[in-house]
């Protein structure tokens, strides 16, 4: 399995915008997301893509402020993250060898490799 290393988080004030990526150690044919996961709270589903890029799914708390995106010849995925809110402020995890199937995409527990989480915090 490769191994996946989040940047970019990091502190923004209400309305900012960040830019995760999601570097793992070699190609993955796999459908790859992200998640989310406040203090005290379990990790919910942001975003995912799959294989290709060609096909995207977003958590209706995020969709039309986020975009998902991958660049398979640099073994990278990105979530660009616009007008960001307090609400939006959590550890971000990466993660890779996900379901096919987009109605099975929201559960963390079908994805097989993560990533260590990367912190955004937005101030109000």
């Amino acid at each position: 399995q490769v191994q996946l290393v989040e940047s970019g988080g990091g502190f923004v004030q209400t309305g900012g915008s960040l830019r995760l990526s999601c570097a793992a150690s070699g190609f993955t044919v796999s459908t790859m997301a992200w998640f989310r996961q406040a203090p005290g709270k379990e990790r919910d589903f942001v975003a995912a893509v799959n294989w290709s890029g060609g096909s995207t799914y977003y958590a209706d708390s995020v969709k039309g402020r986020f975009t998902i995106s991958r660049d398979n010849a640099k073994n990278t995925m990105f979530l660009q993250m616009y007008s960001l809110k307090p609400e939006d402020t959590a550890v971000y995890y990466c993660a890779a060898y996900g379901p096919r199937e987009i109605s099975l995409w929201t559960r963390p527990s079908l994805f097989g490799s993560w990533g260590q989480g990367t912190q955004v915090t937005v101030s109000s």
